[in-house]
């Protein structure tokens, strides 16, 4: 093939990427969109999912991005679009001309707010002006960055020639050109004010004396070496008073064909802001928001992985995962992060969880949910290494406290709660329960709790179930126990590592009874004594 054949192929493969992109969060542009209309997923306040959300947002409100950490994808190529954008991010040139772009544009949103809040229209005309330079600037140098950077993403490689395309039109050309005209010829008035008495004359500038360069000539020759600087800033409002707005009439009538040039550019390019590119430095946020969010968890040793996601397999599992919003609190506080791994193979389907109070069962349960939703949504998960399924939906049912204006007791309660998640569940659905049950009897809490998990095993679901009763963790080839564990030699120490093997909640007490010589051989002897 010869060189000129091959870059007709890049070309067109250029030309074919630029017609399809219109997101740099969905891989088709007629592909899932996120509405105005949406809802907190209920799985959130058990999950601490909605502390990660919190922690996204803030300082980004003008992006509205909750939609979209709200809205899950349900295909395996929309997940694997965002991670190579992901990828693409993590390399700090291509961060740093993002970075850089969504400044300028954040540039360009203050001054179309500053111009609005004004009272005079070409005041406001100014402003609007300014703002559109200001854009136009942004895009040509965000997209010759683009066009110098190594990116792989279909996103960022759609992104980079769609601006190609966008820069190089004519109608981008004449935006700038007619912008920079009226800003040029607006920054070419010159004029003159004297006021005598109470009156003010404008008057067009005519080579009258600049006076302010005779007197720093005059005192230069009183000038001993540096001195001190007791100048202080000022800083003059945006919003001028009414002197200031006559004056402004009066030079609008001095020079009518700038001012005239001035009122048609703002008046024909209200709609100059392309929506592709308006579309790119929103959805961008959310990436950004998230590598700004884990960039500390990061620095302090903890690893994010890009999991292999499936709607097929439900064999998962993961290597050194940790629960989010807990090494968020820790890492700040110098405090090691705890890592767990888990695996699911073949028929298994239920991570039945047992072991002693506070030894990390539920934040077990919270890792496991929230790798699998921050997975459903392109997210790199923390972790080495990660499998995952892509759930169409993640439900939880941890404990609550009594609702008195529901009149239910705390087991009624749980009940209702447990029969609407299994009446909406799916064999693709991901269920997390916390100390289900445990108001009741240690044999209703067995009873309930058995009848629970042959519904969850029948349907097929992936689960974690957290419990004090032992006997669950062994009901069939669905389910696997995972055991908090403890110092061997201090028992009442826990690790709050979880590892793969039976419930042994008897050791561990008979543990706690040897360290403190309370077993029977022990308490025998000294009786004897």
């Amino acid at each position: 093939m010869s060189q000129s054949d091959r870059l007709g192929l890049d070309r067109s493969a250029e030309e074919a990427a630029s017609s399809r992109f219109a997101s740099i969060l969905f891989d088709e542009p007629a592909g899932e969109v996120v509405g105005a209309v949406w809802e907190l997923p209920s799985c959130f306040e058990d999950l601490n999912l909605d502390q990660v959300l919190e922690a996204l947002t803030t300082g980004r409100e003008q992006y509205d991005l909750a939609p979209f950490f709200c809205a899950p994808l349900h295909e395996v190529g929309a997940v694997e679009y965002r991670h190579d954008v992901f990828r693409d991010l993590r390399t700090a040139p291509v961060r740093d001309a993002v970075e850089a772009f969504a400044g300028e544009m954040r540039t360009m949103r203050e001054h179309l707010e500053q111009g609005e809040k004004l009272r005079h229209r070409h005041q406001q005309e100014r402003w609007f002006v300014d703002a559109v330079a200001v854009y136009c600037d942004a895009v040509r140098a965000f997209a010759e960055a683009l066009g110098r950077l190594d990116v792989r993403s279909r996103g960022f490689l759609g992104l980079r020639a769609y601006l190609s395309d966008y820069v190089g039109s004519d109608a981008f050309a004449s935006l700038a050109s007619e912008t920079k005209a009226v800003g040029d010829a607006l920054g070419g008035v010159r004029y003159t004010v004297q006021i005598r008495g109470n009156t003010v004359r404008v008057a067009s500038y005519a080579d009258e004396t600049d006076y302010s360069t005779e007197v720093l000539t005059t005192f230069e020759k009183f000038k001993r070496g540096a001195g001190n600087d007791y100048r202080t800033g000022f800083r003059a409002p945006a919003e001028m008073n009414h002197v200031e707005a006559r004056i402004l009439d009066l030079v609008a009538r001095l020079y009518p064909d700038v001012f005239r040039a001035l009122d048609d550019v703002c008046a024909r390019r209200r709609d100059y802001l392309d929506e592709t590119v308006a579309t790119f430095d929103r959805e961008i946020q959310l990436y950004l928001a998230y590598l700004r969010f884990i960039d500390p968890l990061e620095s302090a040793g903890l690893a994010f992985c890009y999991p292999h996601v499936s709607t097929e397999t439900k064999d998962v599992s993961a290597s050194d995962a940790f629960d989010l919003t807990l090494a968020a609190r820790l890492v700040p506080e110098k405090r090691g992060v705890v890592v767990n791994d888990f695996e699911l193979t073949g028929p298994e389907r239920i991570f039945v969880v047992t072991g002693p109070n506070q030894g990390g069962k539920t934040t077990f349960a919270r890792m496991f949910g929230q790798l699998h939703y921050l997975a459903s949504i392109g997210f790199p998960v923390p972790g080495t290494d990660a499998r995952l399924f892509l759930p169409d939906r993640v439900y939880t049912h941890f404990e609550r406290e009594e609702d008195l204006e529901t009149l239910r007791g705390k087991l009624e309660d749980e009940l209702v709660r447990i029969h609407e998640i299994m009446s909406r569940a799916t064999g693709d659905s991901v269920i997390v329960m916390n100390e289900s049950f445990g108001s009741t009897t240690l044999r209703d809490a067995l009873f309930i709790g058995e009848e629970v998990l042959q519904q969850i095993a029948e349907r097929g679901p992936l689960a974690v179930y957290v419990t004090f009763v032992d006997e669950l963790a062994s009901l069939g080839p669905a389910t696997v126990s995972m055991v908090g564990t403890v110092v061997p030699d201090n028992p009442a120490v826990r690790t709050y590592k979880l590892v793969r093997k039976p419930a042994d909640g008897l050791a561990h007490a008979w543990a706690i009874a040897e360290k403190y010589g309370l077993t029977y051989e022990r308490l025998k002897r000294r009786i004897d004594a």
